[in-house]
């Protein structure tokens, strides 16, 4: 048996506010939708080019508060061709949450409190 990773989910509060997020921060564009037919969930797929990997944002009708994501102690990586522009984009958004200039890489916040670590091409 084989497998491949194809998506990470995450919950959000505002389905705008983390689309525009994203596709600034990250450039990542809505691929696909699903929205029930009861209107109580949405799912959006974002993506980009570079990679068939997708992050599903989930708007649930019914949770308007935010969601508690316990100690936080997870994220997604995304690696950049140009951390210099890439650093200088995210400190002009004020998201930028976390730096080890020792290692190289820093740490960006959502709308929802997930984090996302940045990486450059080693």
């Amino acid at each position: 048996m084989q497998f491949r990773m194809v998506h990470e989910n995450f919950n959000v509060k505002d389905l705008a506010v983390s689309m525009a997020f994203y596709e600034k921060a990250l450039g990542l564009k809505e691929v696909r939708r699903k929205t029930a037919e009861d209107g109580s969930f949405i799912l959006v797929y974002v993506s980009n080019p570079e990679s068939d990997f997708e992050l599903e944002l989930t708007w649930l009708k019914d949770h308007p508060e935010p969601y508690d994501l316990g100690e936080g102690e997870f994220h997604l990586a995304f690696q950049t061709d140009d951390m210099e522009a890439t650093h200088k984009l995210h400190e002009e958004m004020g998201c930028i949450c976390f730096e080890n200039p020792k290692m190289g890489i820093y740490f960006i916040e959502d709308p929802d409190g997930y984090w996302l670590e940045i990486v450059p091409v080693r």
